[in-house]
This record gives structure tokens, C-alpha cells and sequence, in this order.
């Protein structure tokens, strides 16, 4: 049912300085700027966000998933990887040792929390994890040009679009439940890993493993299901607004009458602009309570 990522929403309360970081840091252009109307905001069941700024940011490369901030006050109790929901935004790039050694520098928006290094599932596939400047945890990967695994295509420019999604959730077999009943994919058997950032952030141990499955989508992007260790909670969330942090992943999707899905409002014409282009939108909650958002694609 779901065949892309179109777009990463990130809820920040100082859009100015996180749009100038991703422009002037990472290459991303401004496609939009807008004011969230009543109707699109009760779209999302979110009637508190209306009348907020929102801009919408595209990479160097022209490719067509975007990066959504929208400005809403910060949330009391928030902080990225501790809590259930989209916990980090993994984006393409060519050269992530140099986007590091960028990164470091005294003015830099983005702080590194996991140094450039080969994964331990496929050491031909680098990354490097940094917090940017709204709190979000991004991946910085570099997939080399005969692909990976799971993904096959290359950055098309020096810091490129985002192609993995990471989801943390309480119990893996709910989450992978979610995405095979309710959504129809083909999620895969879990395997255990370490995670540096989540142990990091959780100030866990060295060795503890965290229970992964991944959730294929194309050639060219696919969702990360992480089961979370029980010290992580619900994330918080105002009556009548949006998440904090990763707030909202829009995918493109077919088939919107053909599964009962469980909308959170009818979906309905979205707004002419570069991600929904009148599309039908409708946004579901997920098992570990992530804000999914499907825009409807017609197959031929």
C-alpha cells in the first residue's frame, strides 16, 4: 500500500533558525512558505496547529520527498530517542566523514552523537548520526553506487533526500502486526543489533542489543521498526496539536478504499501545493502512536 516516502514533518519552535541550518548547512532549498489553514489542521485532528508557519524544504538533488517544519512551542518532557513514535530521520549523502569533520565546527548547527562508521549489518553502507537544530536526530548515510541490501539508490547530490524512517515502538511483534494487517506490507523477521545513539541517549549499556525488523517500500526507501527498552514512555502531546520532534511521516499510497483503514478524519482534497497537489490525504495513528499521513496515488 505504501510505495514512498513523500515527506519528513519536523514540529519546531524556531523555524527561521532550522530552515537557515538545513539551506546553509545542508543544501536544501526553500519550495514553500505558508501559514497552516483551519481545515488542513482539522484534517490531522490538530485544530491547536492552525494559523502556524510552516515551510516545506527540498534537496539539491530535485528529488520529490520533502522536508515539512512546521513552528509550534516546545513541548515539556520531550527529548529525541526517549519516547515512542518517528524517532529519526535517515537521509542520503555522498560523503558523510566530510559532512562530519563540517559539522564540528564552532558555528555549526548540527552536533554529531555517532561518529562516521561503516554498519554493522553491511560494512559497505557509512553513517553518521547528528542532532539538528530543533532536537531531531538525523542519519547521514552513504549507500555505496552498487546499493545495499534493501536500498538501491545512491545519493544524487551532496546531502540528498531522506530514504529510511526509524520508528520506535514498546513491542516489536505490535508494530510489525501494524504494518502487515492494517497497512499491507511485507515486514521482516526481527534481528537484534546495537544501537550507539539510542544507547547513548538512554544510557544504556555498551553491549545491549535493540530488536530490529525493516519494512521494504521500493528499491528506494523503506521504515525501521526498533523495539524500545521499557524505560522509554508515550510521547507527550498537547490536546488538539501536533507531536513534537519527528512529528509526521507522509507516504504516498494507493488502494485508500480498497482496506479499512482506521482515519483519523475522512480523507479528503489536500492543500495545491508541492507535496499534496490535491491529492486525497488522510492521516491513521500507528501501533507505537506515530502520526502516518497517505497521499493517495492513482496506479495505471
Amino acid at each position: 500500500m505504501l510505495s514512498a516516502i513523500l515527506a519528513v514533518t519536523l514540529v519546531v519552535s524556531d523555524l527561521a533558525a532550522v530552515e537557515r541550518a538545513y539551506v546553509e548547512w545542508l543544501g536544501y532549498r526553500v519550495v514553500e512558505r505558508s501559514v497552516l489553514s483551519a481545515e488542513h489542521a482539522a484534517l490531522w485532528d490538530a485544530p491547536a496547529a492552525a494559523g502556524s508557519r510552516v515551510t516545506i524544504l527540498q534537496p539539491a538533488s530535485g528529488a520529490n520527498t520533502y522536508l515539512r517544519l512546521i513552528e509550534r512551542p516546545s513541548t515539556a518532557g520531550f527529548r529525541a530517542m526517549s519516547t515512542h513514535g518517528w524517532n529519526s530521520n535517515e537521509i542520503l549523502v555522498e560523503d558523510p566523514a566530510a559532512l562530519e569533520r563540517r559539522f564540528k565546527s564552532a558555528d555549526s548547527p548540527f552536533r554529531v552523537v555517532g561518529s562516521t562508521a561503516p554498519l554493522g549489518s553491511n560494512s559497505s553502507v557509512i553513517a553518521m548520526q547528528a542532532i539538528g537544530p530543533g532536537g531531531e536526530l538525523n542519519y547521514f548515510t552513504r549507500i555505496p553506487p552498487t546499493g545495499g541490501t534493501f536500498i538501491k539508490t545512491p545519493a544524487q547530490s551532496s546531502v540528498d533526500r531522506t530514504f529510511i524512517v526509524v520508528l520506535g515502538g514498546p513491542s516489536m511483534e505490535t508494530l510489525r502486526r501494524f504494518y502487515s494487517e492494517v497497512l499491507g506490507m511485507q515486514p521482516t523477521e526481527p534481528y537484534s543489533s546495537t544501537v550507539g545513539v539510542l544507547q547513548d541517549a538512554l544510557k544504556l549499556p555498551k553491549d545491549e542489543r535493540t530488536r530490529i525488523a525493516l519494512v521494504p517500500i521500493s528499491p528506494g526507501f523503506l521504515i525501521e521498526l526498533d523495539e524500545y527498552p521499557p524505560i522509554t514512555v508515550p510521547r507527550p502531546l498537547r490536546t488538539g496539536d501536533l507531536p513534537p520532534g519527528m512529528a509526521m511521516v507522509s507516504f504516498a499510497s494507493s488502494a485508500f478504499d480498497a482496506r479499512a483503514l482506521p482515519w483519523v478524519r475522512p480523507p479528503s482534497a489536500g492543500p495545491q501545493d508541492a507535496l499534496y497537489s490535491g491529492r486525497r490525504v488522510g492521516v491513521v495513528r500507528g501501533a507505537a502512536g506515530e502520526w502516518i499521513e497517505l497521499v493517495e496515488t492513482i496506479d495505471k
